[in-house]
């Protein structure tokens, strides 16, 4: 199945967390990277703190949405992410945006992600890696919030040795 990650940083070394996350979840079972966006900087909505970093990766994985999130899950708390309150600024962030067509509703996963359509952090990269996705009039909604391309996907994703 297409799933679609959006990952964020604003604390310690954020491209090294980016980094070292998407090889980690290269490396989750049944799980193939496909490609990445560049990389942007934006600034925090609905949050405080510092500019994020912020991409979209695709993976191609064979586990089950919950699972996936339960694994995503796991390589933030490795990553020292700490959930103190809402919105607090994070080591590392990682959103299932989208898995192929599935809609679901449920209390520990919504899929869509539910606030990704208000987000030009999430939709400018996701026009990256599937421009399908992505409406002309949805990127004209989130024109206005500030954000701008700091690396281009070769110049900071360091890829993944894919598994035979």
């Amino acid at each position: 199945m297409n799933a679609f990650i959006g990952l964020g940083a604003n604390l310690g070394n954020a491209r090294a967390a980016l980094v070292s996350a998407v090889r980690a979840l290269s490396g989750l079972p049944d799980t193939r990277f496909v490609k990445g966006s560049s990389l942007y900087a934006s600034a925090p909505v609905d949050a405080s703190g510092p500019d994020y970093l912020n991409a979209v990766v695709q993976l191609d994985t064979a586990l089950e949405p919950l699972a996936l999130l339960h694994a995503m899950q796991a390589i933030e708390n490795a990553a020292g992410r700490e959930r103190p309150y809402p919105n607090a600024p994070r080591t590392l962030d990682l959103d299932i945006l989208l898995y192929g067509t599935l809609e679901l509703s449920g209390t520990n996963l919504t899929l869509p992600h539910p606030r990704m359509w208000q987000r030009a952090f999430v939709l400018l990269p996701l026009s990256e890696v599937a421009p399908e996705r992505v409406r002309p009039e949805q990127l004209t909604a989130v024109a206005r919030q500030r954000i701008e391309r700091v690396a281009q996907a070769a110049e900071w994703i360091a890829l993944p040795e894919q598994k035979q």
